[in-house]
């Protein structure tokens, strides 16, 4: 408690000495709160949004969208939050609350559910595709965010679905797209590393009752199996986290949404994961501030795809979670939400991080 004492004085002196807004204050006092008691603001994921809509895909699938307003003030950027597989928007939890508090810049929120995903429209199996995605993600932007700039932000699944997006619409990322997060993501490749290809052979008995998929999915399957309550609890603690001690409640408020997704529909993404390839459409988001944040204790997709992403991309910036996992953005909120924020600050043209942040980062590395 008294280190965290000295952080917080330590903090508000900085950002009094440069200058730099009262946002670094409000959000160093969100993540002192998170540290001693997760949050303070009801249940994870049960954060109440401004509006909550239905955008219809192209082809109807019902979409389901939430939009969250800055806490005051006329919004500078629209962020959208694309969620993982087997997950929902839901996952961006700590993101939602800290950024709604932002001051510079101040940003509206949107996230929304996966096809197939959440509280979206069913996902049939030609539609359970990374190229459809993209184009879900084409009709909530034109339906709820259709002028401004735009920051995108995807976790794993979610991020291949910005690349894709970036290869079908590029006039979107040249014209609007200011900045793109990816977090826990992969361009491709996602089959070749992982968990031990023993834990997910067919022949293997637990996961025969999702389809007796094979070893070439290494870690995504494992998911699939989470949400059909096949694997215990520590099992999922293990291969969601990197942190021996993460909070309990983190770990029950994954389990609940692994549960959320039937099983039969996300074995019906293991092929479009599998056969992700898309470092050619990184080409798209050179007109872009990319961020790429990766968990070097990451079991699904280990940190060497971030370092991918960066080497295709040499003006982003890399961001190394050290401890952590696959859910990085639940595991280390306070350290994520600081890359990001720097991040809406660049595209705002918002002047380099502040002192109180570069501090923060230095003691907790």
């Amino acid at each position: 408690m008294a280190s965290r004492r000295l952080l917080t004085v330590v903090a508000g002196a900085a950002a009094l000495v440069t200058g730099t807004a009262a946002a670094t204050i409000a959000v160093t006092a969100q993540q002192r709160r998170l540290s001693d008691g997760l949050s303070t603001d009801g249940p994870l994921g049960e954060l109440k949004p401004d509006r909550v809509s239905t955008v219809a895909a192209d082809d109807g699938t019902p979409l389901n969208v939430s939009e969250i307003l800055p806490d005051e003030g006329k919004p500078e950027l629209t962020v959208v939050g694309v969620h993982g597989f087997a997950l929902s928007q839901r996952s961006w939890h700590f993101q939602r609350q800290h950024l709604s508090a932002l001051r510079l810049p101040r940003v509206r929120q949107v996230y929304y559910d996966h096809r197939g995903h959440g509280a979206s429209g069913p996902a049939n199996q030609d539609a359970s595709t990374i190229e459809q995605l993209a184009q879900d993600l084409d009709a909530v932007l034109r339906a709820v965010a259709p002028d401004g700039p735009i920051v995108l932000m995807g976790h794993s699944m979610g991020g291949m679905v910005i690349m894709e997006l970036a290869q079908q619409n590029p006039e979107l990322f040249a014209e609007r797209v200011c900045g793109v997060a990816f977090i826990a993501t992969a361009a491709g490749e996602v089959g070749g590393r992982g968990l031990p290809r023993s834990l997910l052979s067919k022949y293997n008995p637990l996961t025969r009752s999702v389809g007796g998929l094979a070893g070439w999915q290494p870690g995504l399957v494992e998911f699939v199996r989470a949400a059909g309550g096949q694997l215990t609890r520590p099992a999922v603690r293990r291969l969601a986290f990197g942190s021996r001690d993460v909070h309990p409640k983190i770990v029950d408020f994954l389990l609940e949404m692994l549960a959320v997704t039937p099983v039969r529909g996300l074995v019906n993404f293991v092929d479009t994961l599998g056969s992700h390839n898309r470092y050619a459409a990184l080409a798209g988001l050179k007109h872009a501030h990319v961020l790429v944040i990766g968990g070097d204790a990451d079991r699904l997709t280990p940190y060497s795809h971030a370092e991918r992403i960066a080497a295709e991309l040499p003006d982003a910036e890399l961001a190394r979670v050290r401890g952590a996992g696959h859910m990085v953005q639940l595991e280390q909120p306070e350290l994520v939400n600081s890359h990001l924020i720097d991040l809406l600050q660049r595209c705002a043209g918002v002047d380099d991080m502040s002192s109180s942040r570069r501090i923060w980062r230095w003691l907790n590395n």
